[in-house]
């Protein structure tokens, strides 16, 4: 099944996302290649492509688990976490609809 995890990350931290973005990126490209990624990405703290020293919100990722307790804790060890990026992290069962 499918699960959207939701990452909303703490004040001014831009430096420890940048640090932790590789490793953060390694796990997801991962799941990529597994062919169990549906999406990911950052949310932008302002309404731009690049928010630049803006940084970011949080994230999204939709990817396929075995179940709730596999996607949590999976989202758990992510080095966002690890890294004090987010300050908390949401993991909900998603049905992929359209397209």
């Amino acid at each position: 099944m499918w699960y959207a995890i939701s990452g909303i990350d703490n004040d001014h931290s831009l430096e420890a996302r940048t640090a932790a973005r590789p490793a953060h990126l390694a796990r997801l490209n991962a799941l990529r290649d597994a062919g169990r990624l549906l999406l990911a990405g950052p949310f932008p703290a302002i309404d731009a492509e690049d928010p630049g020293p803006a940084g970011f919100s949080g994230s999204l990722i939709v990817a396929e688990f075995d179940d709730l307790e596999a996607a949590k804790a999976w989202a758990a060890a992510d080095p966002y976490v690890a890294a004090g990026v987010y300050r908390g992290v949401d993991v909900r069962p998603f049905r992929k609809v359209l397209p």
